[in-house]
């Protein structure tokens, strides 16, 4: 984490009760915390220990947000991601960095979430502002270990961060252009 962001916490502990009300109180408090800090995104863990088998997290959200590229491969875990608001780009990558593939995701749509198998190198890209997801994944978290960051992929908080953001996002506009002008020409070869 860069200097400016080290000093901001990056989550908010879960709630200290057996039942715990999903509110809208809840996320909105979040969503406001992820507007205040330069991360640009911020966590309302719902499980109560680190250790716990299985994490459930809300994640707020905001446009320019760097979740750095990553995997879950070791130790092996799977992860679920549904928008509750917001829009949220999926972004996989093949093993030397390319993009893959990419899906839109939106609440209220035929996508609205994903599973993420551990072996997938991806990210996210917030595309609204307040975006909030639903994650679940299993555990426990040990943060040396959580996420395997490909050497391709800078840190969060780096230098080249934003730049390589930015350049993600044109490279998925050329792409985005690219299979609409293809679909323009199959289009008018049809009639």
């Amino acid at each position: 984490m860069s200097e400016d962001t080290k000093d901001y916490p990056t989550a908010v502990a879960a709630p200290d009760s057996d039942v715990v009300p999903l509110t809208l109180t809840m996320v909105g408090n979040l969503l406001a915390k992820s507007r205040e800090t330069p991360r640009k995104r911020m966590l309302q863990r719902l499980h109560k220990s680190l250790d716990a088998r299985t994490h459930r997290m809300f994640n707020a959200l905001q446009p320019g947000t760097y979740v750095t590229p990553h995997r879950h491969l070791h130790p092996s875990k799977s992860e679920t991601i549904l928008v509750i608001s917001g829009s949220l780009l999926f972004v996989r990558f093949t093993e030397d960095g390319a993009i893959d593939s990419h899906i839109l995701l939106q609440p209220g749509t035929e996508i609205f979430g994903v599973d993420v198998a551990p072996h997938v190198f991806h990210t996210y890209v917030a595309l609204k502002a307040d975006t909030l997801i639903f994650e679940v994944k299993d555990g426990p978290y040990d943060r040396d270990s959580d996420k395997d960051t490909p050497t391709w992929a800078p840190a969060e908080g780096s230098a080249e961060a934003e730049p390589y953001l930015l350049a993600l996002l044109k490279g998925l506009a050329e792409r985005a252009t690219a299979q609409a002008e293809a679909a323009k020409k199959a289009e008018a070869a049809q009639d």
